[in-house]
């Protein structure tokens, strides 16, 4: 999703993020260890970035954070017999020690009424086990296009974005499902897949803590999945998502690309990136904007604090710029903690960090929005985890303790934005979409990367004006587009898109898969 947005720019998550907390800034007694030793050790000149950290801390005049909260475990499950499945399917030659076992999911559940599937990727000599729910298109599934769909955190269900935003219905108070008309399914087939594991129906015995390790694990279930069900394949192939996706999608790519036919069974049409967090030196600067009326929206704070916002800006930048250098946890980690300090003038404001128009409504997740807890209630029936073949316990949303792991490595200041460009460089069109009232990876930010994104169509993208978008309910927002990089502004949405504005997004997505102009 999306909402535990540990990004670059702070602990924190987005839909994808977890409201701003102390709590952001304890990871436990592992890296307490590690902080003291790696990052304030005597510094050798050839060490990494050392020596700025040290400085940078110095600068902000803290010790160092306080880490309390522990590592993940494993979620309890139990695996279901081979019996139980109606495809298992292997390809040792090119994925070995991998995988996919597939049901055909029941359509009693009263989520669609279209052909479904769900399962889990085994990666048995990593013990890794990836959920995915696919739902056929609701026109014309020989020929329309395949969409994945990926919520962010990192550490939040992609659940999320079926049940709540795009998916073929949502869950209401009764937590029974009410059909979405808008589903993005409307003219697609959709893959929902809860990643990294030991989020949402997936598990594990390791840990994954990197966009990288993600990307491996992605594409090996994506080459099953084409291999399982190749009368898709040739119908075109896209991914999209939403918040920390602006990472996981762009990794993805780049390890798709990295293999060839016939290792690879399937090709890549386009990335559909919406409010996401992909160049963090860049989008950082967009926070004091957004708050002080330069995103279109009314100033959310006082002149004074306008005026003090981006006091500790350049130290985040140059911590930030170290991370993009060095690439490691060493400058990556600071980086983040430090950036943490952009968000700190929000939290007074008691806004919605996904949509300046309000207050957070009152949830027993906390991630501001009533809807998730009946999603939670839906999904640990016992009668819905049977029919769709679960092998967990418990179904969670969000994990904490997943974005921690991404925290430890400094995964969120990482840059994706030339994985973006190289995509562009093969010719591969993406779609960068921003709801302009979130505020957490805000439609401002998205315009300061894109324009400083380096590949040989930048020229002709900021040469282009931005025109207005219309769609049958009128003007939806804005747009231009050069060399295949579209970046559309969607009026009156959050960091949500679909859950925001579901007929224009719908509109959105069907223009985009079948080449219409916006």
């Amino acid at each position: 999703m999306k909402f535990s947005h540990l990004s670059a720019t702070v602990f924190l998550a987005s839909a994808n993020a977890l409201p701003f907390d102390n709590r952001l800034l304890s990871f436990g007694s592992f890296a307490s260890d590690f902080i003291q030793s790696t990052f304030f050790a005597p510094a050798q000149p050839e060490q990494l970035g050392s020596q700025l950290v040290a400085d940078a801390w110095a600068h902000f005049g803290e010790a160092v954070p306080d880490f309390s909260v522990p590592l993940s475990n494993p979620i309890a499950h139990e695996r279901k017999p081979e019996s139980e499945w109606d495809y298992i399917v292997q390809r040792k030659d090119i994925l070995p020690n991998h995988q996919l076992r597939v049901k055909s999911t029941p359509k009693g559940l009263g989520i669609d009424e279209v052909k479904q599937y769900s399962g889990y990727l085994d990666i048995e000599d990593e013990t890794k086990h990836l959920f995915f729910w696919f739902f056929e298109s609701r026109n014309d599934p020989a020929n329309d296009p395949v969409v994945l769909w990926l919520n962010g955190g990192p550490g939040c269900s992609s659940m999320t974005g079926l049940l709540f935003e795009l998916g073929p219905a949502s869950i209401g108070a009764d937590i029974k499902p009410v059909h979405n008309p808008y589903a993005w399914n409307n003219n697609a087939s959709v893959i929902f897949l809860d990643q990294p594991v030991n989020v949402g129906f997936s598990y594990s015995e390791k840990r994954v803590s990197n966009t990288r390790a993600v990307g491996k694990d992605v594409y090996a279930l994506l080459n099953l999945f084409f291999e399982t069900f190749p009368e898709y394949n040739g119908n075109g192939f896209h991914i999209s998502g939403e918040s920390y996706a602006g990472h996981y999608i762009p990794g993805i790519a780049t390890e798709i690309l990295a293999h060839d036919a016939p290792e690879r069974v399937f090709n890549l049409t386009s990335l559909l990136i919406g409010n996401g967090i992909t160049d963090p030196l860049r989008q950082d600067p967009s926070y004091q904007k957004m708050a002080c009326g330069e995103g279109g929206h009314p100033p959310i704070v006082s002149q004074e604090e306008c005026a003090n916002w981006n006091n500790d800006l350049p130290w985040i930048q140059r911590l930030t710029k170290a991370c993009y250098t060095f690439d490691n946890a060493l400058t990556c980690v600071p980086a983040s903690l430090a950036s943490a300090r952009l968000l700190a003038p929000f939290e007074k404001t008691g806004l919605n960090i996904y949509d300046i128009r309000g207050p957070c409504e009152e949830s027993d997740s906390g991630l501001c929005y009533k809807g998730l807890d009946y999603i939670d209630q839906y999904l640990n029936l016992p009668e819905v985890q049977e029919a769709l073949g679960v092998e967990t316990k418990k179904f969670e949303g969000c994990s904490n303790s997943v974005g921690y792991n991404f925290a430890l490595t400094g995964d969120g200041a990482k840059p994706f934005q030339q994985d973006v460009a190289a995509v562009l460089e093969k010719d591969i069109p993406v779609l960068i979409y921003a709801g302009d009232k979130d505020f957490i990876c805000n439609w401002v930010g998205q315009e300061l990367w894109l324009k400083e994104l380096e590949w040989t169509g930048l020229y002709k993208f900021n040469a282009k004006n931005k025109t207005v978008w219309e769609t049958e309910l009128g003007p939806a927002g804005e747009y231009k587009s050069a060399q295949g990089l579209t970046f559309l502004r969607v009026y009156e949405a959050g960091h949500m898109v679909p859950h925001d504005q579901p007929e224009n997004s719908l509109d959105m997505l069907n223009t985009w898969l079948f080449g219409g102009s916006f």
